[in-house]
């Protein structure tokens, strides 16, 4: 676990380890249990244990910020999830909290290049870092178009230091209810990490429209594998 202090310029974040364990155990097994149905969780197999990591998920509800950590965090891998959150949320009692359990913010219409800079020694690092690249929030079951900022740091990170076995790693999540309620059902489905190195970091604007639509295409499998699931278990 990596609890030091990173920051850029005006950006940084701290992993508190008692508040992170407490948040995590708490989270994993009273409040998610407690609150919905089934949870079901595949291809924790494909979570990369050492190398930097971008975990780049679907984004439905604000619940995502609890089940990416059970999904692929520190009770699966050992490792501890930085966030990048928008700045908005990164207010008052509640931005302490998401600071100190690793969150930084950005400024989703205007970011900034401390953010980016921020995001890419964080990786340079060796850290796991949630980036939802659709921007937001979406209520519905489709895979929306993907901003380019993950692709981009992640060449920046392939560009800055080579050979830094730097991955992506592409996650699906789905509620059965548009806003999850009591007793919802939630599925969680995370693909097979993508090896940023076969693209040509040197080529930024090319390589990153390329790599930004192939993880689009890959979440949209994910969503396409969940409705032949959840099709299987209708028909049994």
């Amino acid at each position: 676990m990596n609890s030091s202090t990173l920051s850029s310029n005006s950006v940084e974040s701290y992993i508190n380890p008692w508040l992170v364990e407490l948040v995590y155990h708490l989270g994993c097994w009273f409040v998610l249990p407690s609150f919905f149905g089934r949870i079901t969780i595949t291809g924790q197999e494909n979570i990369p244990i050492t190398e930097p990591t971008i975990v780049a998920p679907t984004h439905r509800s604000r619940w995502d910020a609890l089940i990416i950590p059970k999904a692929v965090g520190r009770l699966v891998s050992n490792r501890d999830v930085r966030f990048m959150v928008t700045s908005t949320e990164m207010t008052g009692i509640q931005g302490c909290l998401i600071h100190h359990l690793g969150g930084f913010p950005i400024d989703v219409k205007n970011p900034g290049l401390s953010s980016l800079e921020y995001s890419i020694a964080l990786l340079k690092a060796g850290e796991m870092l949630v980036i939802f690249p659709e921007g937001g929030i979406f209520r519905d079951d489709k895979v929306h178009p993907l901003k380019r900022g993950v692709a981009r740091i992640a060449l920046g990170v392939e560009s800055e230091k080579p050979g830094s076995q730097i991955k992506i790693l592409p996650v699906g999540i789905r509620y059965i209810q548009p806003y999850p309620s009591w007793g919802t059902d939630v599925t969680v489905t995370i693909g097979e990490p993508i090896e940023v190195a076969q693209y040509n970091s040197k080529r930024m604007r090319s390589s990153s429209e390329k790599l930004t639509d192939d993880l689009e295409a890959i979440l949209r499998e994910l969503y396409q594998k969940q409705d032949s699931s959840e099709e299987i278990v209708i028909a049994s």
